[in-house]
């Protein structure tokens, strides 16, 4: 069974659990290189991007998470998460994100607490889905630029007040890396879940090992410490 890991040193990493489980992965999670080694793919949580930059440097996985992504390791950002992964981030950033995507992102860019929202989606490039897909926008980031490489797998049609022609990217992909500036797991709708287990056990299936050394090696010493 394919193991799936979330980011659990703040956020909504609990409700990421659960729609993994309800979705068919092992999921488990990640506070520790030791936790990070054990898994096939990374989820990165909504919550205060701000605070989660900070507690990846304090729990010193910033570099091996950051290191993963470079080598083609799954990881999905949701909201916060997605903040972390995009390369240009406009707002009070006060640590650098993991720059893995290249997207321009504004935080809480929907406005605050009060504005947030829910909406339909279009969801035929998610797996040729025909039902929309229920997305709930919490002081939400949006997406102003992405780079030629990004594929777009979900859009809000009316957000773009500009361009109503031209909808905003809510959801993209680069390579095995996922950003979503919705919450995905505050529904009951596992669609991107799956997608997202389904990119992590390809992934494992098809790629040697790929962990950092400085992943691999706390784990080899925190196993020798047991015996």
């Amino acid at each position: 069974m394919t193991t799936v890991g979330v980011l659990a040193l703040q956020g909504d990493f609990r409700e990421h659990i659960l729609s993994l489980r309800a979705a068919g992965a092992d999921a488990i999670e990640v506070r520790t290189r030791e936790e990070l080694a054990r898994v096939d793919g990374l989820i990165i949580p909504g919550g205060e991007s701000t605070a989660i930059a900070r507690l990846l440097l304090i729990f010193e996985l910033f570099a091996p998470i950051q290191q993963l992504g470079r080598d083609g390791f799954p990881i999905w950002g949701t909201c916060a998460g997605a903040i972390l992964l995009a390369n240009d981030v406009s707002g009070d950033l006060d640590r650098d994100p993991l720059a893995l995507i290249p997207i321009s992102i504004d935080r809480n860019a929907y406005g605050r607490q009060i504005d947030s929202f829910e909406t339909d989606l279009p969801a035929e490039r998610l797996n040729g889905g025909r039902e929309p897909f229920h997305a709930i926008f919490i002081r939400a980031p949006r997406i102003r630029a992405t780079g030629p490489e990004i594929e777009i797998l979900l859009s809000h049609q009316e957000a773009n007040a500009d361009d109503p022609d031209s909808p905003e990217p809510v959801a993209v992909r680069y390579g095995n890396l996922l950003a979503t500036t919705f919450h995905p797991e505050l529904t009951n709708d596992h669609r991107l879940h799956a997608y997202f287990i389904d990119l992590c056990a390809h992934h494992a299936a098809t790629t040697p090992d790929t962990t950092p050394t400085c992943v691999t090696s706390q784990a080899a010493l925190a196993e020798r410490g047991s015996l």
